[in-house]
């Protein structure tokens, strides 16, 4: 007690008031307050130490908490294995600052004094992989892993680690380990279904999870595993609402006026993690460039990674502002969106790697869209619109979809219009045969289904002197499809596999095979485009979501609607009618040009007029 009677501050209070009280941004501590804290403490319990942290968070300066943290560290009577935790939450500190070199070197002493301080394993794991060394943060839990096997946390990242690494089999075994230890894990049943949709492993929910139904696995599905899984709107809104409900949605204020802005060129905004030698980007390319710039001016929010490209080099070039935000939080992105007086911004993400909606909570531009990137619904209530066509949503079931179509005038997809290069390749340099029907599909190995493949193998059933052409995806693809095609009765010798190529060799591929077998309910989107320039018919098999309508929309814009089915046994018989009646084949064939898709789908100048019209049209401009 102090002469009024009052109970004097603790040591923990003083370093509370210290904390919070700290100017700030970068600001270094002064010497008086590092003396004070020298004194205060020597000789204070971890616990407490770590306890005024936590007390004083949210604090103005991070920077303090670390060098507190230290000072903790270096005073006399501190130390031992009791400071394994201290060590930690320096880590964490210097983490957050940026410091990811002293960050490691403090987790790497953390796990020195404590070794089954998990956390710090994982954390320390991140920091490497960030660093571009998968292999070493891989080391760094397979090391913790050793001493304690059940540990949810490390089991998934080692899975994921493993995933990335594209060792598929074991990451798939290790997701499974970790959901029969502990069945109620949203994040890594995901993760697992989807490493067993890229391996082609049927059943998809074969070896079961002890408490969970097929219908419950199915719900915790990540978007491109739904769209490659559901075959109607409803199945996929309500997964990717579950999706979304497991996220923490920030505390957020509309940014942008309700009433809009009064520009006279509109500004339109891009944001995307694809501005890479990514799919989305080859289809966008042409579009950015060929923008009125007399009504309109091009801001882009780029947060992918710097690969180098001429793909990434062309699209930035193409923006006439371009803000590279990677490293930049939502609401920093936000306010910049906000800041630049964007009047619609054009999500090119959706749901998939890299997403950016916790900008779109911000609402940081009057008008949001969703278009390309997440070809299915994103029901949060500040997107205004997804970008389609009436055949790939039709308007008769408009009402299902979040948020609400906004139909383009002509076929849904942008397209590069320009001249691609094309490999000089023939069947042999493809390991082909000369004279035998080539049945392809080029659709990356997750949109492979079960119910997708027994299509294939009753065509192959009823076509003798065909192949099936297919993607070496990775290599598990070639043995389970060839074990499948032995139980449907077909020779495995019957499929032939090629790997994935560079774009010249792959578009050359196109123009080899005979006939490109599409899937649903997950069409090929920029794979049907190339497909068809390079000559190539496509049959798809249309069903009631956007996902399963793409390849139609394409086949509908070029006037090639016999290569449009709904129904299972009509694209089976389709498909064998084209092999086994070479007029109808040709005459089909002769329609499938690459003049003419450059007349249709590649006239980017029209459908680059008529985007702007639509854009134009739901512009809303102050007064």
């Amino acid at each position: 007690m102090d002469a009024a009677g009052m109970t004097a501050p603790s040591a923990v209070d003083l370093l509370i008031a210290d904390l919070r009280g700290a100017p700030p941004g970068l600001s270094p501590v002064d010497p008086a307050t590092r003396s004070r804290w020298r004194h205060l403490l020597s000789g204070l319990p971890a616990i407490e130490a770590m306890a005024a942290v936590a007390q004083a968070d949210p604090m103005p300066n991070r920077h303090w908490a670390a060098d507190m943290l230290h000072e903790w560290l270096v005073s006399p009577g501190n130390g031992g294995v009791d400071s394994a935790p201290i060590w930690f939450n320096l880590g964490v500190e210097l983490a957050a600052r940026g410091d990811s070199g002293s960050a490691a070197t403090a987790y790497t002493n953390a796990l020195l004094l404590q070794p089954s301080l998990w956390q710090a394993t994982i954390n320390l794991a991140g920091i490497r992989e960030a660093a571009g060394d998968t292999q070493t943060a891989l080391a760094t839990i397979n090391t913790a892993l050793q001493d304690d096997e059940a540990r949810t946390k490390l089991l998934n990242q080692r899975g994921r680690l493993l995933e990335k690494l594209s060792r598929l089999d074991e990451a798939e075994t290790t997701y499974y380990r970790s959901l029969l230890t502990k069945p109620d894990q949203h994040y890594v049943v995901q993760h697992w279904a989807f490493v067993r949709q890229n391996m082609c492993a049927w059943p998809l929910f074969g070896p079961g999870i002890p408490g969970l139904t097929v219908e419950q696995l199915r719900d915790q599905c990540g978007g491109l595993a739904t769209l490659a899984l559901a075959d109607n709107v409803a199945e996929q809104r309500r997964t990717v609402q579950s999706w979304l409900d497991r996220r923490p949605v920030p505390v957020t204020q509309p940014l942008a006026p309700a009433t809009g802005y009064a520009h006279r060129r509109l500004r339109i905004g891009y944001m995307s993690s694809d501005f890479c030698r990514h799919a989305m980007t080859f289809l966008v390319a042409e579009l950015l460039e060929r923008h009125d710039r007399d009504r309109f001016e091009i801001y882009g929010y780029c947060s992918s990674p710097d690969d180098g490209s001429d793909m990434r080099a062309r699209v930035l070039a193409a923006l006439d502002h371009c803000r590279l935000v990677r490293d930049k939080d939502h609401e920093t992105v936000a306010r910049q969106i906000r800041a630049d007086e964007i009047d619609i911004l054009i999500d090119l993400n959706g749901i998939t790697v890299g997403e950016r909606l916790d900008v779109l909570r911000w609402k940081p531009a009057p008008v949001q869209m969703t278009y390309l990137g997440f070809i299915g619904p994103v029901p949060i209530p500040e997107l205004d619109y997804i970008l389609t066509d009436e055949y790939a949503i039709p308007p008769s079931i408009a009402d299902q979809y979040w948020p609400r179509p906004l139909y383009l005038p002509g076929v849904y997809q942008a397209n590069d219009g320009r001249p691609v290069p094309m490999a000089d390749i023939s069947r042999a340099d493809e390991g082909l045969p000369q004279d035998r029907f080539i049945f392809c599909c080029f659709c990356g190995s997750y949109k492979i289904s079960e119910a997708m493949f027994a299509l294939w193998m009753r065509i192959l059933a009823r076509t003798r002197d065909s192949v099936l052409w297919l993607l070496e995806d990775n290599r598990w693809v070639v043995g389970n499809l060839r074990a499948q095609a032995v139980r449907h009765g077909i020779d495995p010798d019957r499929l032939i596999f090629s790997p994935r190529a560079m774009p010249d060799r792959y578009r050359a591929r196109m123009a080899l095979a005979d006939l490109f077998l599409d899937t649903t309910p997950y069409n090929a989107g920029t794979v049907a485009s190339d497909a068809l320039r390079a000559g190539l018919p496509i049959l798809t098999l249309s069903r009631e979501t956007f996902a399963s309508r793409m390849a139609g929309a394409l086949l509908r814009a070029m006037d090639l609607p016999e290569l449009i089915t709904t129904k299972d046994d009509d694209y089976v018989d389709r498909a064998v009618a084209l092999y086994n009646t070479p007029d109808l084949y040709r005459a089909i064939r002769s329609r499938t040009t690459p003049e003419h898709w450059q007349a249709t789908l590649g006239d980017t100048h029209t459908f680059t007029r008529g985007f702007e019209a639509t854009l134009d049209r739901v512009a809303i401009r102050a007064d």
